[in-house]
């Protein structure tokens, strides 16, 4: 299904100028008659078609008063548990589930790849943990380029010369050093267990190891890794409730476990990925490796009505653009309009549009290029970014470019959410990039590499595999960070911690919070009904707006094609979300999306 919508315009001052003005929205909405209760799953959905659902499914969140644990497996959930009720807090139970997620969902957990941790303490400072990864000492510019200057096509995505500098061992060492209550060796155990005597597949599982079979072969000729016969020529496949057992890489963590970052970092585990660097003419060495460290930023804070939200600075990119995002909407009656409703969706879409085109043009790693991070969200820039928006008519996005700043120099991804019993609280998002990463398995150490090079900007203007546009503020450089989609937030209201949120999906991620944001704040529903709700995305470019088939009513549908808008349904789904909300009760709801394996655990 593919069609056109139209934007609206709206060139008046932003925000509280807003209510001063006479544009309309074009099409009446209709509103709920009865007042909605944030948080308690009483969201009545509306339309013209009273078949029409919002939700993927009617799974009903999780609920407990002293931890809550919602991870993408559930061994995963299983560990942050047990870590809790073991009396560790919201840091330990998440250092035991990056390495829990390492072990038992290798597509996108991870130790050879990196993230972003949002921390939020019981008195409510908030800290920043980016372990994003980063470019080789000896990575360039024009590294994947032909001579002619065109963009050599797979070497960013898959095999050895797609992979980063891995953060996720660092960046737990140090959350842990800094946090933790309980010790290393603890925290680490459970992952070590789970890879030493193994856990029964997923049916998920199964068939993500069965798909990439044929690239595990050719990438990795002569092992067999993450292969169920020990011969690589047998054609056997493996299937749900198999005992799946990683010894090498039990020994990696044992050795993670002893001797802490310097398990990973240096010694026989670094010697065993530098050597696989160097046998597939990748460029990571063990210098690199001993070289890498993760950085505490400044938390990246704004106002949305009564709500705080704590976010991440660059290098990611969610933050900003997921503030920019909540600032464009404000002013707008959502909730007045309904869920996904044409005028709703427009302020939506139009919002993405601009931001995602900023994302372009200034994102990159604050400590290599200039990024006017305060700028990028305040009220006057957003202003300017509006004046040509439309009720009317979409936005082409061929007039949308990055906006103007005076004296500015020019899918695969998993999250989880912690609260524990005294109100710390933990959002990670950590990833190998693509699924099972660059597919390329450390020989003797069993882990896959990332293949995150691919999310710099290889060539401006080409878009990488995820269809997103850089430019030279996210080009190539030595020990550079690339930039990321990523967003683990965090939300206070009236001081108190409110909700923990965050998803995998590439270029979709920052969507798919705002999303879930918004379907709890403005419309009422409670976390898991804000998880299950049905999703879109627009990127600015490709000019088009995806969504997942049931997100559209098709009132809605003919109404955003009428104005210009093209729609494209999806045959699969938008976000893998893992969130906690903090209810009126002071009970939390743990929310899992029920489009994977996904999976709340609370006490």
């Amino acid at each position: 299904m593919q069609r056109r919508i139209t934007y609206f315009s709206l060139s008046v001052a932003f925000a509280v100028a807003f209510v001063a003005c006479k544009t309309q929205a074009p099409s009446t909405t209709s509103t709920s008659s009865s007042k909605v209760e944030q948080g308690q799953g009483v969201y009545q959905y509306r339309d013209e078609d009273p078949t029409v659902k919002p939700f993927f499914s009617d799974r009903k969140g999780v609920v407990g008063r002293n931890g809550m644990v919602a991870s993408a497996h559930p061994e995963a959930s299983n560990v942050g548990l047990a870590i809790l009720k073991a009396g560790g807090n919201a840091v330990d139970a998440a250092v035991a589930v990056q390495f829990a997620l390492a072990v038992v969902y290798p597509g996108a957990g991870n130790i050879g790849g990196g993230g972003f941790m949002v921390y939020r303490d019981k008195a409510g400072q908030a800290y920043t943990l980016d372990y994003r990864e980063k470019a080789s000492g000896q990575a360039s510019q024009n590294m994947y380029l032909d001579s002619a200057g065109n963009v050599r096509p797979g070497l960013s995505i898959s095999g050895h010369l797609a992979s980063g500098v891995p953060g996720s061992v660092d960046g737990m060492a140090e959350a842990h050093k800094r946090f933790g209550k309980l010790s290393w060796a603890q925290v680490l155990q459970p992952a070590i267990d789970l890879a030493a005597k193994g856990f029964p597949l997923t049916d998920r599982d199964a068939l993500g190891l069965n798909r990439i079979k044929a690239d595990l072969l050719k990438i990795n000729p002569g092992k067999v890794y993450f292969l169920k016969s020990a011969s690589p020529t047998d054609t056997v496949s493996w299937h749900k409730g198999d005992l799946f057992v990683q010894s090498d890489l039990a020994k990696t963590l044992q050795r993670i476990q002893a001797q802490g970052r310097a398990g990973f970092y240096e010694g026989e585990t670094a010697r065993l990925l530098a050597e696989e660097m160097k046998r597939g003419n990748g460029l990571i060495t063990e210098e690199d490796l001993k070289n890498y460290h993760s950085v505490w930023r400044k938390p990246l804070e704004a106002k949305y009505k009564e709500y705080n939200v704590i976010t991440m600075p660059p290098t990611s990119s969610g933050g900003v653009a997921l503030i920019q995002l909540m600032r464009f909407t404000e002013p707008y009656p959502l909730h007045k309009w309904g869920w996904n409703r044409d005028s709703t969706v427009q302020v939506m879409i139009e919002a993405e549009r601009r931001v995602y085109a900023d994302r372009a043009k200034f994102l990159g790693d604050p400590d290599f290029v200039k990024v006017p991070v305060d700028t990028l969200i305040s009220p006057a820039y957003l202003r300017t970014r509006w004046t040509d928006f439309s009720f009317a008519k979409a936005t082409d996005s061929k007039n949308v470019k990055g906006g103007v700043i005076p004296g500015y120099e020019s899918l695969e991804t998993t999250h989880f959410s912690i609260v524990d019993k005294e109100g710390n609280a933990v959002s990670i998002t950590t990833t190998l990039n693509g699924g099972y990463g660059s597919r390329v398995v450390i020989g003797g150490a069993g882990f896959f590499m990332n293949n995150e090079m691919d999310d710099f900007s290889i060539k401006p203007g080409v878009p990488n595999m995820f269809g997103l546009i850089g430019n030279q503020a996210n080009a190539i450089a030595p020990h550079k960070r690339m930039l990321s989609s990523m967003t683990p937030t965090i939300l206070e209201k009236d001081g108190r911690l409110f909700m923990v949120v965050g998803t995998p999906g590439g270029s979709t991620i920052i969507t798919s919070v705002y999303q879930t944001i918004l379907n709890v704040i403005e419309h009422g529903m409670s976390m898991q009904e804000a998880v299950n709700a049905l999703k879109f995305h627009h990127q600015w470019l490709p000019d088009k707006t995806i969504f997942e088939n049931g997100a559209f009513t098709e009132a809605t549908i003919e109404k955003l094609q009428s104005r210009g808008y093209i729609l494209e349904q999806l045959t699969n789904t938008l976000g893998r979300m893992d969130c906690v909300l903090i209810r009126p009760d002071g009970s939390y709801e743990g929310a899992s999306d029920p489009r994977a394996d996904n999976t709340a655990r609370g006490y």
